[in-house]
């Protein structure tokens, strides 16, 4: 068994723990953080069976967040709105006491393409408006934008359309959907949004802080994972450019702030148009921790399971295991995380604040059968952290 001793020590201090918190994200590709907190609570159960656990799954902004709500209590909603591609698509809202969980990805997310089809240039985001106002119509008073897995480069063009905003080409027509159609933008009029927005608090939930454009930007950064060819990237960055030139001329300086901002930059750029909304960015994962109830949950605990299908070096930076472990070392308690494959040095893991990690690969060396058995392999493992700290 290869356990990654985060401290360095080279032993293990093994205690008994009467409460445990499994407060773990997805394994991208295999299970959801539903399924991963089921398997890993019937693992340790099966060596520990009267043993107390408490499920908190968890999520940073990107996919798998609304389910994260869901399974805490709040309350599903489903909507018809518009795909990336502009075919209707079913996409849900989470919602609880005035508070709406909204998830980009549900719209306007590469999970809504067809297999191996890709749109760089004309992926719109107007459903995630559709969403946002979804959500309103509901009573929303305050919105959690969770962005991340966009199949969209748009800059929250579509999104801003679709909750009233005018963006115009020289001859009076609205742009084409999609990044690529910014660059013959000529007037952008936001009188027109829903008014609404001005008295809703939103939140805009990212694991990336990246501006708008530049090396750092949404095109340069993510584009290509969207299907962009070096090409697209520079037509892409040009017309988001333009995009925040032209609003900065019609709008006011506010929007070439937005556009260097932090956050502008997440899921093709729609943290820029949400930062026009009036949304405050945060870290995707400390604004979920607080929604989910985290704190209480964590109080109650002696241990934390946490984890993701991989830990590397992206963890490190805003991804759910290092906020749930930054607040558990935080509260003195101790933290195991597990994964499917383990990219990190015992020292990282310490810094992070993670004791031990198991690995899915540690019992099957063969990556493919770990995504394809992820979840039996994952009970197994959490069989072995119940012998080793619980029994």
């Amino acid at each position: 068994m290869h356990v990654a001793d985060a401290a360095g020590s080279g032993t293990r201090t093994t205690r008994s723990a009467q409460r445990v918190l499994v407060a773990a994200d997805k394994f991208k590709g295999s299970l959801t953080a539903v399924e991963v907190a089921e398997r890993v609570t019937a693992g340790l159960r099966r060596v520990v069976p009267d043993l107390v656990v408490e499920a908190l799954p968890v999520a940073d902004g990107g996919d798998g967040t609304v389910a994260a709500a869901v399974a805490a209590g709040f309350e599903r909603r489903e909507v018809r709105v518009t795909g990336p591609l502009g075919d209707p698509v079913t996409a849900a809202f989470a919602l609880r006491d005035g508070t709406a969980v909204v998830e980009m990805a549900e719209a306007s997310g590469l999970q809504r393409l067809p297999e191996g089809v890709f749109a760089p240039l004309t992926a719109s985001t107007y459903g995630s408006g559709e969403l946002l106002r979804a959500a309103l119509d509901a009573g929303a008073r305050s919105i959690v934008f969770g962005v991340g897995g966009s199949a969209t480069t748009d800059g929250g063009a579509g999104m801003l359309s679709a909750l009233g905003a005018r963006l115009l080409t020289a001859g009076g027509e609205p742009v084409t959907p999609g990044g690529a159609g910014l660059a013959e933008l000529a007037s952008a009029d936001l009188s027109g949004l829903d008014p609404r927005l001005a008295s809703a608090g939103i939140v805009l939930a990212s694991d990336v802080d990246n501006p708008l454009t530049g090396p750092k930007g949404a095109p340069a950064v993510y584009g290509p994972q969207k299907g962009a060819s070096p090409e697209d990237v520079e037509t892409l960055d040009a017309a988001l450019a333009h995009f925040a030139k032209v609003l900065e001329e019609t709008s006011g300086a506010r929007a070439a702030g937005h556009a260097a901002s932090p956050g502008a930059g997440a899921a093709g750029g729609i943290g820029f148009g949400a930062l026009l909304l009036g949304a405050g960015f945060r870290p995707g994962i400390e604004v979920m921790l607080e929604v989910l109830g985290f704190a209480p949950a964590l109080e109650r605990a002696d241990l934390v399971i946490t984890g993701e299908g991989s830990l590397d070096e992206q963890t490190l930076h805003g991804k759910a295991p290092a906020g749930v472990a930054t607040a558990a070392r935080a509260a003195g308690k101790e933290v195991i995380a597990v994964c499917g494959r383990l990219a990190l040095p015992p020292e990282a893991l310490g810094r992070a604040g993670i004791r031990w990690a198991y690995a899915l690969t540690d019992l099957e060396p063969d990556v493919a059968t770990c995504i394809a058995e992820a979840g039996p392999i994952l009970e197994r493992t959490a069989e072995r952290i119940a012998r080793d700290f619980l029994s």
